[in-house]
């Protein structure tokens, strides 16, 4: 019988089957991910996030698998063929591939030619043909003849025992696992340029010609090669190593393996008749199942991988260091349209805007506004965008620094990708409803600088560009994992309830879009809030809401110096617990290091608690609030390096890496085209993720290996430049990246820019 979806789980997770259950009991109850990770260590016995949604991704998908076993075992019940081999059997079933495959022969179906056979009484017939090999066709097939029936031969009987044949063939599960088996291992996929369409696909030259194993085919290759087909420039098939034999009339392995699975056999009457029934099987029916699904594993495989990517990206960008509460000028750069300016205060708040022509009309009016706004409202920050003109902008705001020596506000470039989606956006409407759209977009500019996570999460992720093949990949899973991203991001680090916007605030555990605006209309109508059990006045954020969401919003200057801290509200009484036996009161313990570190958790578990939840306590009194992003630090672009045509090979350079992909790093270095740093030349040692040894946003060094011009395209290399560690991997493989029998692999960087740069 089937085993309890908690052993399952348990086993599949490699973690304890009681861990499975309290957490399959937690989100059953509505805890979310975040909550339980952080303040139900106990409960789950120390899972961790990445475990909890692997949990919770499985336990859905068993869930469907059982809800679909039970749907089978039904239908084939009350067909009256249920065997307790077959039941066992299904029971077995371990994914949904094997428990269709096992449905197959009895899944309701309609009404095909077999089907028609079957109803003329051609049944007796293909099963005596398989069973007896010895019997004449034609001779057996006169006794099925049956003129009410359409059999007007033996030759018309042999003809519908043909169809009951091929079902038969290509309904037998345990062979369609073998056969499958072999076809994954061996599985070629294959892409041809549809002929006439050569100029308009062009850029899928590296495909017009190229095979390699589909088990082996990396995310980006399979997406490219997909999309190919997707615009009609490139025909796609799954091909086997013996297909060629076929037109020689030899039998395949497959083939061979039918024979073996139904004992068919040569030198037999019946066998030149059986073995036609083989070959068309295969030919008509089961190759080309096979390949239909390779092809939707091969999509599956590189959507799983291309979001998985892209959910790395986020996470990274999403943790940058925020430059913190600083008054800061964002400018939007622009030549003919001008550059816009935005100017936001320590909060966030915008302060003005207006847009200057540095480019098109006056200069030095251009810099005496940038210097006036800098001097009137002391800003600390000037964040420029990395568009159009960014470099152009950025010399500018240079010449007004050194023109006006009393200003001291940091220089900043900043990826405004996604802010002209913000600006567009109903939020921003609402936000700034008087203010042009293309303002706007100055203000997130500004606003990702002092606080990349809250500035981000107002943009859909699939625009803030870190994703590869974002658009082809299935879209609900993306949407799905990327809002995990947010999620997590978001409770990691915590949100300020005072200051946050209502998207920022949505996406704290327990709260949705509805409770996020009710709580910024509170705070809009009663003022600030003052300690969290405020936080259930407001509408529709009951008690249940209110455990989820209360340790993730921080009160600074609140009535309880706890309210500004991770410590969850059902945790105050082990901090006063604390705090009465050192005889300290909150102000004195909270940050006090010396006397924190001296206390022994394990001498408050009689009084209720956990001995991870008061360990997470303690050091969150240590350093209360703390902000798990890194040290804000900047790129520093090099002077008179402004476009692709100012570089030079062996030029080394500064820049930021903007999106990792499987294959490599793009890295901005102030050109306004991103060069790609090839896995190969990341580090002198093998790297088999580029993940494991670069993020988004991490500042780097790189040297120029290769610049075409006219294609806009830089060839990196970091080999020497930098000190990043780098995992113990196992032996670099011998093979080379590509299995094209048709095409050599060359490992130039230009080459590799050329094949991987498609995204």
């Amino acid at each position: 019988m089937l085993l309890p979806i908690a052993t399952r789980l348990a086993n599949l997770l490699n973690v304890n089957q009681n861990q499975v259950e309290s957490t399959i009991k937690l989100l059953d109850d509505g805890a979310t991910v975040p909550f339980i990770a952080r303040y139900r260590k106990e409960v789950t016995g120390g899972l961790d996030d990445t475990q909890l949604r692997t949990l919770a991704e499985r336990l859905g998908y068993l869930r469907e698998l059982d809800e679909r076993r039970d749907s089978i075992l039904n239908s084939i019940r009350e067909q009256g063929k249920l065997t307790p081999e077959l039941e066992q059997a299904i029971y077995a079933a371990d994914n949904k591939t094997t428990l269709e495959d096992l449905y197959l022969p009895y899944k309701p179906k309609r009404r095909t030619k077999a089907q028609i056979a079957k109803e003329a009484g051609l049944e007796p017939l293909a099963l005596s043909l398989l069973a007896n090999q010895d019997q004449e066709p034609l001779l057996l097939a006169e006794q099925f003849i049956n003129t009410e029936k359409n059999i007007n031969t033996a030759q018309d009987a042999l003809d519908g025992a043909r169809y009951i044949i091929l079902d038969i063939f290509a309904e037998s599960a345990g062979l369609l696992a073998n056969l499958r088996q072999r076809f994954n291992h061996e599985g070629e996929i294959v892409a041809k340029v549809v002929s006439g369409k050569e100029e308009e696909g062009i850029k899928f030259t590296d495909y017009f010609d190229h095979r390699e194993l589909i088990k082996n085919i990396p995310s980006h290759r399979a997406l490219a090669i997909l999309r190919g087909n997707n615009e009609g420039v490139l025909s796609v098939a799954v091909e086997y190593p013996e297909q060629h034999i076929l037109a020689r009339g030899e039998f395949s392995n497959y083939e061979n393996m039918i024979c073996t699975e139904f004992t068919i056999v040569e030198n037999q009457a019946a066998s030149s008749y059986l073995r036609d029934c083989v070959r068309l099987a295969w030919k008509a029916k089961i190759y080309p199942s096979l390949e239909t699904e390779q092809i939707s594993n091969m999509r599956e495989r590189a959507d799983e991988e291309a979001i998985k990517v892209f959910a790395t990206n986020l996470h990274n960008l999403l943790l940058q260091a925020p430059a913190g509460s600083k008054t800061t000028i964002g400018l939007d750069p622009g030549i003919r349209t001008g550059v816009k300016v935005a100017v936001i205060d320590n909060t966030g708040k915008l302060l003005t805007t207006t847009t200057i022509y540095p480019f098109t009309k006056n200069r030095d009016e251009a810099m005496l506004i940038i210097a006036k706004l800098a001097t009137t409202f002391n800003a600390e920050l000037i964040s420029i965008g990395n568009g159009t003109a960014s470099r152009e902008t950025e010399q500018l705001v240079k010449d007004t620094l050194n023109k006006f020596k009393d200003i001291s506000a940091q220089i900043v470039v900043v990826s405004e990708a996604g802010a002209s989606v913000y600006s567009a956006s109903e939020f921003a409407a609402k936000e700034f409803p008087e203010l042009d759209v293309s303002l706007r977009g100055a203000v997130s500019i500004a606003r990702r600088l002092q606080d990349p996570l809250a500035e981000l999460v107002k943009i859909d992720p699939k625009s803030i560009g870190v994703g590869q093949y974002q658009h082809d990949v299935n879209q609900t899973k993306l949407v799905s994992s990327l809002n995990n991203v947010v999620e997590d991001c978001v409770n990691a680090v915590g949100v300020d309830v005072n200051t946050a916007s209502a998207p920022l605030l949505a996406r704290v555990a327990g709260l949705n879009s509805i409770i996020a605006n009710n709580i910024v209309n509170y705070r809009d109508s009663n003022g600030k809030f003052k300690n969290r059990k405020q936080l259930t006045k407001v509408s529709r954020l009951g008690d249940k809401t209110f455990e989820q969401c209360a340790g993730f919003l921080r009160i600074n200057d609140g009535d309880n110096p706890l309210d500004k801290s991770a410590v969850h509200p059902e945790s105050y009484p082990l901090v006063e617990l604390i705090a009465t036996k050192l005889g300290l009161g909150l102000q004195d313990l909270i940050g006090n290091s010396q006397i924190l570190n001296t206390i022994k958790a394990t001498e408050f578990t009689a009084h209720g608690y956990g001995l991870p939840t008061i360990q997470d306590v303690l050091k969150e009194l240590d350093k209360p609030g703390r902000d798990p992003r890194g040290e804000f630090k900047t790129a520093q672009f090099k002077d008179g390096i402004n476009s692709i045509e100012d570089l030079q090979i062996g030029m080394e350079l500064e820049g930021v890496i903007t999106n990792v992909a499987n294959f490599g790093a793009f890295v901005d270095i102030g050109v306004h085209q991103d060069g790609l740093v090839h896995i190969s030349a990341l580090t002198d040692k093998y790297v088999a993720n580029p993940n494991d040894v670069v993020k988004v946003g991490q500042i780097v060094k790189v040297r120029v290996e290769e610049v075409d011009v006219k294609r806009k395209r830089i060839a990196l290399t970091m080999k020497g430049l930098n000190k990043l560690n780098v995992p113990t991997a196992p032996n670099k493989p011998q093979t080379g990246r590509h299995n094209n029998r048709n095409q050599p692999a060359d490992n130039s960087m230009s080459a590799a820019f050329a094949k991987l740069k498609r995204i």
